[in-house]
């Protein structure tokens, strides 16, 4: 079980203060997954059949990281079936709760989550919150990129960031679910733009399909997600992308605070188990993931999505997500923002 109990450490801080503090925690990454594995054992079978919960819908990143997860599970042997659920809705804490009440002592049963779900908890305060499951291994990060239609006269991060400062209530911004490291991220970088963040007019949607067509319709200025869901998009011309949120140019775009908005931020997926599941199952759970962390069709989807490699277990996770979330409840505080 998680233990989430330092909610105000940093409640003094300032945002550039908070900035320098959780910059390592949204960016850390761990050694490649080729490394991990070889320092890993081969992993025994862990089941004959496998649940993995997705609380997102369809086509999402989340959804897109469980199901390539169990492909590589299926692909390293350590399971014979995988059997998906999708239930999405308000940045993962929907399917939190579902998942909860359904699955908590389930010892064949996984949850995806994530930034976008710790980020959701500190933003709703739900009933049913982290300290109902347990870490298993952090898998990916996953910078984010701002977008806009490609018939935009929006060119550049600055151009973008001048509109904010001359009327922000005039610039609607597309991402995922309220709370979620997308909303905070729009949060952080209307403040970097000059403007006052509770002035952000931030549309939220369950996936990153969603938010392309909200970018495409015109209901949003600019969109905000993961490379890997623009990708499409972006090849076809549909999209242009202006900005990714590394510290350095990534997949051939430049870094936004390489244009003059000093802000910068990573996403990150991982994988959990319910409250109930023992210690010794937990650890299994670990090295079967490990194991297909190293599988062939893993490392296929992690170069296919440019996705980071960003491995972390056991404690050292639950620690991490700790952390994470009391510097969520800190920004979402600073921000003002409102679920």
């Amino acid at each position: 079980m998680l233990n989430i109990k330092r909610r105000t450490v940093l409640g003094g801080l300032g945002i550039a203060t908070l900035a320098a503090v959780a910059e390592p925690l949204w960016a850390q990454t761990a050694p490649s997954a080729k490394l991990a594995a070889s320092k890993s054992k081969a992993a025994s079978r862990l089941a004959g059949k496998l649940r993995i919960v997705i609380p997102a819908n369809a086509g999402g990143g989340w959804d897109q990281t469980g199901r390539a997860l169990g492909a590589a599970l299926l692909g390293a042997g350590t399971v014979d079936d995988i059997e998906y659920e999708n239930k999405g809705g308000k940045g993962g804490t929907l399917g939190l709760a579902y998942y909860a009440d359904k699955y908590s002592s389930d010892p064949n049963a996984l949850l995806m989550g994530g930034m976008v779900m710790v980020g959701a908890v500190a933003l709703q305060k739900p009933a049913v919150d982290m300290s109902r499951i347990q870490p298993v291994a952090r898998l990916t990060s996953d910078y984010l990129v701002l977008v806009v239609a490609a018939s935009s006269p929006i060119r550049t991060v600055a151009d973008l960031a001048a509109r904010i400062r001359a009327n922000p209530k005039e610039v609607p911004i597309a991402g995922g679910s309220a709370g979620g490291v997308d909303h905070v991220f729009a949060g952080v970088f209307t403040r970097g733009s000059g403007s006052k963040p509770e002035e952000l007019v931030y549309l939220p949607y369950a996936g990153g399909v969603e938010v392309v067509q909200a970018v495409l319709d015109g209901k949003a200025v600019a969109g905000i997600s993961g490379y890997s869901e623009f990708s499409e998009q972006l090849a076809s011309g549909k999209l242009r992308a202006i900005g990714v949120s590394s510290r350095r140019p990534v997949f051939g775009i430049p870094a936004i605070r390489e244009q003059g908005v000093d802000v910068d931020m990573a996403n990150w997926r991982g994988v959990f188990t319910g409250q109930g599941v023992s210690a010794a199952r937990q650890a299994e759970m670990v090295e079967a993931v490990r194991a297909a962390t190293s599988h062939e069709s893993w490392q296929r989807t992690l170069r296919q999505n440019h996705w980071e490699s960003s491995w972390l277990a056991g404690s050292g996770f639950g620690s991490f997500i700790d952390v994470d979330l009391t510097t969520s409840r800190v920004m979402v505080h600073l921000l003002k923002l409102k679920a």
